[in-house]
Parts: structure tokens; sequence; C-alpha cells
């Protein structure tokens, strides 16, 4: 099985590119709805977030936005919650990967920040998911609660965008229409068959 490691910075449309991968039958790991359900209440990452940022802890749950104007407050912080988080992450991985290995010949591993943590040695390609910096940033801005401040601190702790493309076994372009990046998903997905066949 090929394991393919999809990122790319906020607002590239990596979300969506992850959809088309899963509508095409490719098991999608979503990193990002694996923290949601750790943030949960009962997950595993409430109590630890609780004795480094109590305040971002509310009704049994960790407080996506309040943790993140605490971490802004003090980047400091951010290390510490990313010490908690990651290994439980990397461990539901890993047993998703453990299942897909027997029904499946491409697995994604959706990580935002695959980059960033060093991840991409964990994968045996890297899919990055880009788009015109202007686009990134109005798709960024309409999001709920995003302010020019916080996109350009979540962007000043991410590698740029022409870093990761120069880094990727695949970039898929998603300025134009949802049908050409259709259409890039599928090409990758050929060469990645074709490349588990040689």
């Amino acid at each position: 099985m090929i394991v393919a490691g999809l990122t790319g910075s906020i607002a590239m449309g990596k979300s969506e590119t992850a959809r088309m991968f899963a509508a095409r039958g490719i098991p999608v790991f979503d990193s990002d709805a694996a923290v949601h359900a750790l943030y949960a209440p009962g997950g595993a990452a409430v109590e630890p977030v609780r004795g480094l940022a109590p305040d971002a802890v509310v009704e049994g749950a960790v407080d996506r936005r309040k943790l993140a104007t605490l971490i802004q407050a003090d980047p400091a912080l951010l290390k510490k919650i990313e010490d908690i988080v990651h290994p439980l992450v990397k461990e539901r991985q890993a047993a998703f990967l453990a299942k897909t290995a027997q029904q499946a010949d491409i697995a994604v591993l959706d990580i935002p920040l695959l980059f960033e943590t060093r991840r991409e040695t964990d994968v045996d390609v890297v899919i990055v998911v880009t788009a015109k910096p202007e686009l990134q940033r109005k798709r960024a801005l309409a999001r709920a609660g995003m302010t020019t401040e916080k996109l350009d601190f979540i962007l000043s702790r991410q590698l740029s965008d022409a870093e990761k493309r120069a880094r990727a076994d695949y970039v898929i372009d998603t300025s134009g229409s949802l049908a050409e990046t259709g259409f890039e998903v599928d090409q990758v997905i050929a060469s990645l068959r074709a490349k588990g066949k040689a």
C-alpha cells in the first residue's frame, strides 16, 4: 500500500481535495477531525490541555478559538499543546493504516502541518495542495472568526507555499474549477497506482 501525505497551507483547498480522494474510494485519514475528537468532551487531550491552559476548556471540551487566542498571546504554549496532541493523532493514524492495509492499494493521511512536524518521512509520497495567494487570502478571510492578524499569525508558523511545493512529489492546484481539481486528483491516483505496480 502506498501512503500519501496530503498537506497545504491554510485555505488552499486541502479539505475539498481530501473529499475528492475519498469520493474516488481512497481511504483518507482526517487529522483535523481526529484533533476535534480529542478535544471533544471525554477526548484524550482535554485533561492534559486543561493542565496547561485551564481557560481553554469550556464545558468539558477544548474550545479551539479560546486556545488559539491563548497561543497567540503566548506562542510558547503551542509547542506544549503539540507535544500532547501530535502523539495522540499519530497513534490514531497508525491504527487507520493498519486497518486500511488489508483493503486498499493507496491511503491518504491528511496532515495540515506535515512538513512543520517533520512527518514527511512517515509517508511514501507527499501531495501539496496550492492556490493563488490572493485566492488563499480571500478564502481564509471568509472563514468565521478569521481576521487579517490571525491569518498572518497562522501563516507565520507554516512553511511557505513555495517551499512546500518544492518539497512535494505531487502538486494539486485548486485555483481553477472543481472539475479541474478533480482531474488533477485522478492524475495523481493513476500515477500512484502505476508506481505501486512498478
